[in-house]
């Protein structure tokens, strides 16, 4: 657990630490001995390229030093060596450039899988546990946000890592060693001179940078507002054109700009405060080097090779440093980003698996909700001790009045959520006790909104059983009544159906619905609200294909329409959380209770409605018409 307490910096500090250290482990992966070959190997040619980099000002400090040779104690130049030295240091020079980047290019060569399988793995993981937490998780987050903190996650560790691995920790690396080389060759003036330019430059460009973030926050702030307000006005075009406010939209729009120019404008100005100082301060460390190295050769304690070397250096150091400020700003938004998805890491799963849970073994199919009570919020209970069996083969429908918790008993069902009391047992074995991957296969749902995804036809019905043949597919498409309008589509069982199925009507969403849970091949079968959202005719013709897909098969059937559970074996109502009363159709009819009452209201509705529905309105009479439109409000 993060603590904070009074000093926030220091508790962000901590934060962004925790963030790269949960990163280590994708970096050094357990079982991956390829991987952490390269990782070694990486390492390695980091180091060489430093190597390289730094030895480049030192060779070319004995080329200069070799291109301005004394005259010899005989009075007679070493033309040889004037010749020969320069020439083969020269080569030299330009040999170490070549290496320095060849090492590093190499670096990230080898290194880039490793950074791709971390980015792939954290990724992956996440993704994985965000589907294995439960549907009360998913109802209080966006589906977008989460998405997106997975995608920004993502990107995040690939920005952290570049930045890390090929910037920052080498240009530490090459720091270090260029202070201890400047103090071995000459004395500790130098590289304390050194070292406090570029810790001067460090804390100068992080604090600038920070100061400017807010300027960069409001210029974003004020640009997305800007977009938003002209993408508004664009879409409600003909509004804007009714009342005549033109004028008004131009305003609005120019006052969200005015807001972001006065920030860019603050933002620019601040940018060049922060490149003055930058300058300033290496011009002025560059300066002192010279003034001692300058001294130095005029002392004849160091050579022109020597003024040469220093001078490299603190350049050589600064252009890497040159990226700091915008490298800080993006490494702290990526941190950010990766802490997001780490995060959802830490959500605990409300629905696990005990350990070493057996699949549960099918021998009949028999659905038992023994004492069940349950409720999402503990001030408010949705079921009370209810309890009922679903025989092997039968068919037992559940119907109330909305917010009875019939849908409760689906989500529990499918083991969303676990009991608060009581047990849902199949074949007698608890679902709390078996995997919850066995336990889900071995039940289909049809839901009453089909959601499809945005792929063929034949995606979408393979989805129930992804390993399937295109037979199998067929054939699950033939038993719903389904196949021949796929095969009179133009694309066939290519046809994109659309966002969320979108292109396809009700009754086709339905039929497809039907179609992917046959072929998932389930022991029980949950109807959950079907048919409600369907018009009267389309309702009939999908009833008949659930029985006929559902005859013989264990069914649980959610319904707020009466109609769609009359032939069930049992029909329970349940009011209030509790079973009001329960029995067959003609029972219950006959008790006068509360499903009589439902069955008459209902009844009257559903006349109201096929009266609107199949004859035109110039049949209606106008006083029938609204008795029809009354009744069916």
């Amino acid at each position: 657990m993060r603590r904070v307490d009074h000093n926030p910096e220091q508790g962000e500090v901590s934060g962004d630490f925790d963030t790269v250290r949960s990163l280590m482990p994708y970096l050094w992966p357990r079982d991956a001995f390829g991987l952490r070959v390269r990782v070694v190997v990486s390492l390695a040619l980091l180091g060489l390229a430093k190597v390289t980099t730094v030895a480049v000002p030192v060779i070319l400090k004995y080329a200069v030093d070799a291109l301005t040779l004394p005259v010899t104690d005989g009075g007679i130049r070493a033309e040889s060596i004037v010749l020969a030295v320069p020439v083969g240091l020269l080569v030299a020079y330009g040999l170490a450039r070549v290496l320095s980047l060849g090492f590093k290019e190499l670096q990230g060569a080898v290194f880039a899988k490793v950074a791709e399988r971390a980015i792939r793995q954290a990724g992956v993981k996440t993704f994985r546990h965000v589907h294995d937490l439960a549907l009360r998780f998913h109802l209080d987050r966006r589906t977008g946000g989460l998405s997106r903190a997975i995608e920004r996650g993502t990107k995040g560790i690939e920005y952290v890592l570049r930045m890390m691995l090929f910037i920052i920790i080498p240009t530490m690396i090459e720091i270090i060693m260029v202070l201890a080389l400047l103090w071995a060759l000459f004395d500790e003036w130098f590289a304390l001179v050194t070292a406090i330019t570029i810790t001067g430059y460090v804390v100068w460009t992080l604090a600038i940078t920070e100061w400017r973030i807010k300027f960069r926050r409001t210029m974003n702030d004020s640009d997305s507002e800007a977009h938003s307000k002209a993408i508004d006005s664009l879409i409600n075009y003909e509004t804007v054109k009714y009342f005549g406010n033109e004028e008004h939209e131009a305003k609005r729009f120019d006052k969200a700009l005015e807001n972001y120019e006065t920030a860019a404008v603050t933002a620019k100005a601040s940018l060049s405060i922060l490149n003055t100082g930058q300058g300033a301060i290496i011009a002025t460390g560059v300066t002192i080097i010279m003034i001692m190295a300058g001294h130095g050769v005029t002392d004849a304690t160091m050579t022109i090779g020597d003024f040469v070397l220093v001078n490299t250096y603190l350049l050589q150091l600064y252009m890497p440093l040159n990226f700091l400020g915008s490298s800080y700003r993006e490494i702290k938004h990526s941190l950010i980003d990766m802490e997001q998805m780490f995060s959802l890491l830490n959500e605990e799963a409300e629905v696990v698996d005990p350990p070493d849970a057996p699949e549960l073994s099918i021998s009949g199919a028999q659905v038992e909700f023994r004492d069940v009570s349950f409720s999402y919020d503990p001030n408010r209970s949705i079921l009370k001790d209810v309890s009922f069996t679903v025989p092997a083969g039968k068919s037992v429908a559940i119907v109330g009045p909305s917010g009875a918790g019939k849908s409760t008993i689906s989500r529990l069902l499918f083991r969303f959520y676990d009991t608060s009391e009581g047990s849902v047992l199949i074949d007698g074995q608890d679902m709390r006790t078996v995997t919850q991957s066995s336990w889900r296969a071995a039940i289909g749902i049809v839901p009453q909104d089909t959601v499809l995804f945005n792929d063929s036809v034949y995606y979408n019905i393979a989805y129930g059983r992804p390993g399937a043949t295109r037979e199998e597919v067929e054939e699950a498409a033939r038993l719903a009544s389904i196949h021949d309008f796929i095969s009179s589509l133009p694309d066939g069982y290519k046809t994109v159906v659309g966002e969320r199925g979108l292109k396809l009507s009700g009754g086709e969403k339905q039929r497809v619905a039907i179609a992917r849970t046959i072929l998932k091949r389930p022991s029980i079968f949950l109807f959950d609200e079907a048919t409600s959202s369907l018009d009267t005719h389309t309702e009939k013709e999908i009833q008949e294909s659930l029985k006929q897909v559902s005859s013989g098969r264990t069914t649980l059937i959610i319904a707020h329409r009466l109609s769609t559970v009359v032939d069930a074996d049992e029909i329970i109502v349940l009011e209030e959380g509790r079973i009001a009363e329960r029995g067959h159709h003609a029972d219950l009819l006959e008790r006068q209770g509360p499903y009589a009452a439902m069955w008459a209201k209902q009844q009257e509705t559903e006349h109201a409605r096929e009266v609107l529905e199949y004859a035109g309105d110039e049949e209606i009479p106008e006083t029938t018409k609204e008795t029809a439109e009354a009744a069916a409000e």
